[in-house]
């Protein structure tokens, strides 16, 4: 009976009254209904205005149509895009300049830095642990979070104080951290895939640190295509000279002690070339100079048709090879190649031939000798009045105070009880590249014996690192005169630190290390210093395209 007159109501003609009344109420009850499922459907919480949703404050009717719901996400996914591209286009250059403005924060500041980083180490690994198949809106949040607190590290920096805004921030980025943490409560899973993480990274780092190795390796020990093409010409050029052309002219008597003697061992024409150029150009009385390059029989006839057609003027010049030297071993060339140690430096003959200085040249009793890498910028002549108080060797010592990089326990091993009872483990290590010997004083202590000593009883068992330079330490040991540091300043072949100030001052510069000046992996703002003394108009130069 009820549903028959609902019936009539819903569906009765409009002549009526009632009809009207039931009509207008079911019309009331739609528009609320509607209502209802606008404020539901609202988004972010939001409510129309004067509703629940302005907790207490009054809002503006908007004046503008209000977007949908579909048109506010979308809104949202691009903003949250264009802060993940913000995110990967940080540059190193940002980073480091906001490392050295937080370096000069105060310490309240800082520790808020710290906190805030803290979180951004969180978000990151968050975001890195997150599976491709969780919520997508968390990553973003995340990275909008990340964003924000860079944002304000980086205004904050060096400043005085934090701002509230800041903090906001802070309290914003905890919430969030809050909310991945409860969607990633595995922290066993977690700590599983970071340790995975943390070994595959370890295996990449060692990976690219042998290849890196390797291809420093091939760098040092390949000569750039242009200085081999060097070497053929001079080479080939030079046999085709007259025996007769092939000397220099004997600018010298036959009394050689008023000269004062600059030895070079040397397989590199032009790095002896620069060595020989800038003693020259920065001597007080180059006529007094006399020249000494020792080269092995492969490079001597190269060395000697650059000199010969370059000659060194007004200073005098000699050139030898090994091969000359009839005294020296019959295995000299070879007996210095060790199992594993592919560096030319390290098994070099030439590098070793120091240790025979006083049988090179038996008619000297004093003697500078210059490395081929190093550029001399001061006169050296003050190098013979230094008085070496029964010393045979002056040399530069390049430690400091306080450092234990250049002490002799680095390049010794005194657990060898013949190391551990003759020599001092803190003892300072002394530069070699620019010496001064007194061979008058070595011939009468026997060192090159105590050279031959040293270097039989390490072939029977290891007792120093590879290279000339701990057997150096060894025989020289309290035999060793220390000058003034500005005499020679090492470490342009490795140390991007040095000043120009300290450059500029030194009297000879040294690019010891692997970088060497004319390899294209040498240092750049270095480079100059030994440039200068080369003339690349040179029509040797011009031919193998050797430039600058």
């Amino acid at each position: 009976m009820r549903a028959g007159g609902a019936s009539s109501v819903c569906c009765g003609g409009g002549g009526g009254g009632g009809g009207r009344e039931a009509a207008m109420l079911m019309l009331l009850i739609a528009a609320a209904c509607g209502f209802v499922f606008v404020l539901l459907n609202l988004p972010d919480g939001r409510s129309l205005p004067g509703g629940p949703g302005v907790r207490g404050e009054r809002a503006a009717v908007p004046l503008l149509p209000q977007l949908s719901v579909k048109e506010r996400r979308m809104e949202e996914v691009v903003r949250l895009q264009n802060v993940e591209q913000e995110l990967e286009q940080q540059t190193d250059e940002n980073v480091a300049e906001t490392d050295e403005r937080i370096s000069r924060s105060p310490p309240g500041i800082k520790e808020k830095i710290w906190m805030m980083q803290d979180q951004l180490i969180m978000a990151r690994a968050y975001l890195q642990f997150a599976s491709p198949h969780g919520s997508t809106h968390l990553a973003r949040e995340l990275k909008l979070r990340m964003k924000e607190i860079e944002r304000v590290i980086n205004h904050i920096s060096g400043s005085s104080h934090v701002p509230r805004s800041a903090l906001q921030k802070m309290r914003a980025m905890d919430m969030t951290l809050s909310k991945a943490q409860r969607t990633f409560p595995h922290c066993s899973l977690l700590t599983a895939k970071l340790r995975a993480m943390t070994h595959h990274s370890e295996e990449l780092v060692r990976a690219h640190r042998s290849e890196s190795s390797f291809l420093e390796q091939v760098a040092v020990r390949s000569l750039p295509k242009g200085h081999h093409c060097l070497a053929m010409r001079l080479t080939s050029e030079f046999f085709l000279l007259d025996p007769k052309e092939r000397e220099f002219a004997q600018r010298y008597s036959t009394q050689i002690g008023g000269f004062h003697h600059y030895a070079i061992f040397s397989d590199n024409v032009l790095a002896s070339a620069v060595v020989i150029n800038s003693t020259i150009s920065t001597s007080k009385d180059p006529e007094r100079i006399m020249f000494h390059v020792v080269t092995d029989a492969l490079n001597f006839p190269a060395m000697m048709m650059w000199f010969l057609t370059n000659p060194p003027n007004p200073a005098t010049i000699r050139i030898e090879s090994l091969d000359h030297l009839k005294w020296l071993p019959a295995d000299f060339s070879s007996r210095f190649k060790q199992k594993g140690i592919r560096d030319p430096r390290y098994t070099s003959a030439l590098n070793h031939l120091r240790f025979y200085l006083p049988d090179v040249f038996p008619s000297l009793n004093k003697l500078v000798l210059l490395d081929h890498d190093v550029v001399v910028q001061r006169d050296l002549s003050g190098l013979w009045e230094i008085d070496m108080k029964g010393k045979v060797n002056g040399a530069v010592e390049t430690c400091t105070s306080g450092d234990g990089y250049h002490r002799l326990e680095n390049l010794v091993n005194f657990s060898d009880p013949s190391i551990l009872n003759k020599f001092d483990a803190k003892a300072c290590i002394s530069a070699y590249g620019m010496n001064i010997f007194d061979l008058k004083e070595w011939r009468r202590q026997g060192l090159t014996a105590t050279y031959d000593k040293w270097f039989q009883a390490g072939k029977r068992r290891r007792l120093w690192k590879a290279g000339s330079l701990p057997l150096s330490q060894l025989v020289f040991y309290n035999r060793t005169a220390p000058l003034d540091h500005r005499w020679h300043v090492l470490g342009l072949g490795h140390d991007r630190s040095i000043g120009r100030g300290e450059i500029e001052r030194a009297a000879v510069i040294h690019y010891s290390g692997k970088l060497k000046p004319w390899l294209e992996i040498s240092i750049p703002k270095y480079r100059d210093y030994w440039n200068s003394f080369l003339n690349y108009d040179n029509h040797y130069l011009q031919q193998c395209n050797i430039h600058m």
